[in-house]
Order: C-alpha cells, then sequence, then structure tokens
C-alpha cells in the first residue's frame, strides 16, 4: 500500500481574518498601479478609477441580486462611466447632472418590466448609484487640478490606507474591546484608536509633503478621515450582513472583492475633496 501524501496546509488567516502576505501583496501591486498612473499621466488614473468602478458596480449588482432586486447593468455602467468622465472634464455640475441622466435612466430601463418589484428595483439602483459611482466620482474631482491634482490623491490615498493599517496593527496588538460587535466582531476601540493616530500622522506628512500646506490643515483631515473611514468600512459590513454574504467576491486574495478595498475610500473622498477645496489652494 502506498503512502498517502498529505497536502500542505492553505495559508492561515492572520488574527484579524485576513490572509496576510496574499493582502501585503495585493495592495502593494495596486499601490504601485495607482503611483505609476498618476506619475505618469492623470487620465490613466481615471481610466483605472473607472475599470475599478464598473467591476465594484458589477460586484454590487451580483450581491444586491441575493437580496431580491434585480439592477439591470447597461444603464449602471453607461451611468457609472459618464459621471466618473464628466467629473474629471467638467467637475462637480458636470458630475451632478450626470448623477441625475444615470438614475433617470435606471427608472427609464426598469419601466417594461413591468410594476410588480419595481420600487424595489430602482430603490436598489438608484443606491448603487449613490453609494458606488458618485463617491467615486470624488476620487476624479481630486485629480482635477493642475498644479496638484496628484499629490491630493496621494493624500486622500494615504490618509485611508493609514486608516487601515493603524486599525490592524492596533487591533490585533491591543483590540479588547469591541467597537460594533453586532456589525464588525473584530473591529475594536483599541484599533480605532490605532487609526485615529495613524490618520491624523498620514495627513499632517501628506498636506506639508506634497501640498505645500498647513499642518493643521492635515491633522483636520486626518481627524475627519478616519470618522469616515471607519463608518465607510462599518456601512459595508452593514450591506453584507443583510444581504448574508461573508465578502463581495473573491476577485483579491487575502481582501475579498473590489468593493471590500473600496468601502473606506468611496466614503472619505468627499470629505477629502471638500476639506482640500476649502483650505488648499490648487
Amino acid at each position: 500500500m502506498g503512502v498517502e501524501s498529505t497536502p500542505a496546509p492553505s495559508p492561515s488567516p492572520s488574527r484579524a481574518g485576513r490572509n496576510l502576505p496574499a493582502a501585503i501583496a495585493v495592495g502593494v501591486g495596486l499601490g504601485a498601479l495607482i503611483l505609476g498612473s498618476l506619475l505618469w499621466q492623470k487620465s490613466l488614473f481615471v481610466a483605472l478609477v473607472l475599470a475599478t468602478i464598473l467591476v465594484a458596480v458589477d460586484e454590487m449588482i451580483k450581491a444586491l441580486r441575493t437580496g431580491g432586486a434585480v439592477i439591470a447593468k447597461v444603464p449602471m455602467f453607461v451611468g457609472t462611466a459618464a459621471m466618473l468622465v464628466a467629473a474629471y472634464f467638467g467637475g462637480p455640475m458636470a458630475l451632478l447632472v450626470a448623477l441625475g441622466g444615470t438614475v433617470l435612466g435606471t427608472i427609464f430601463w426598469r419601466m417594461p418590466g413591468g410594476s410588480i418589484g419595481f420600487v424595489r428595483d430602482v430603490s436598489a439602483g438608484v443606491f448603487l448609484i449613490g453609494y458606488v459611482p458618485l463617491l467615486a466620482g470624488f476620487a476624479v474631482l481630486l485629480v482635477q487640478p493642475d498644479a496638484d491634482g496628484p499629490g491630493r490623491v496621494m493624500t486622500f490615498i494615504l490618509v485611508v490606507v493609514a486608516s487601515d493599517v493603524g486599525g490592524y496593527v492596533a487591533g490585533v496588538l491591543f483590540g479588547k474591546h469591541p467597537m460594533a460587535p453586532t456589525i464588525s466582531p473584530k473591529k475594536s476601540w483599541e484599533g480605532f484608536t490605532g487609526s485615529a493616530l495613524a490618520c491624523i500622522g498620514a495627513g499632517i506628512g501628506s498636506v506639508v509633503l506634497l501640498l505645500d500646506g498647513h499642518w493643521w490643515v492635515g491633522a483636520i483631515i486626518g481627524a475627519v478621515g478616519v470618522v469616515t473611514a471607519t463608518v465607510g468600512d462599518l456601512g459595508e459590513s452593514m450591506i453584507k450582513r443583510d444581504l448574508g454574504i461573508k465578502d463581495m467576491s473573491n476577485l483579491l486574495p487575502g481582501h475579498g472583492g473590489v468593493m471590500d478595498r473600496l468601502d473606506s475610500l468611496l466614503a472619505t473622498a468627499p470629505a477629502v475633496w471638500l476639506l482640500l477645496h476649502l483650505l488648499v489652494k490648487a
């Protein structure tokens, strides 16, 4: 009788529930893509955002379908592209106009399907439009200024990454008191404190070094960023719990789906755009 070979154990997740080596590798790869697009040409960054958001929209359509809502892909994809392109070339007002057109297109596209489930489907579609492409539009608005657009985007990304990394490290090392046990059991107040310190530090460093701004502006951006990033993370957790799914997909090893990486970014983009618009001259 031959000796049975024992299959190699799969990488075990960390205390925070991630495959850490895979998560780091994916994170570094995504960061390199973003940085490369910003340094090479801003339009490449917009194209990268558009491709990413289209994948995220597709994930959300499939996830919401598990809850019974049927959302047509054609008006959603066309509207998403229109909103992001409008934001880049036309600014906030163009983004708003494209938003209105996308909402109307979603309503009209659903009409031939009849009245049964109409409100449910349209409501889910409008929710998706506001949650993903609209918020992503503010990330595109960040890159608009010719003088320092890439620096604004990097400030935004570094603040959110600092929140994630600071919260992860502090949560793993010191986490004892659950922050929202019914929503995200692994989140702790110790982790939130780590996120806050890291966010404020990243905000100060980014604004001073990348945008030649005042340190206190960076501190405000960091303080606001940790709140919006946390709300974004908890908000997506609520969606997944309501729909009974663990991740939006398994596209990104160690992370889950694209939406599982965008939750904090989407929620933070409008706040960072507004603060930089008001407090830092382009």
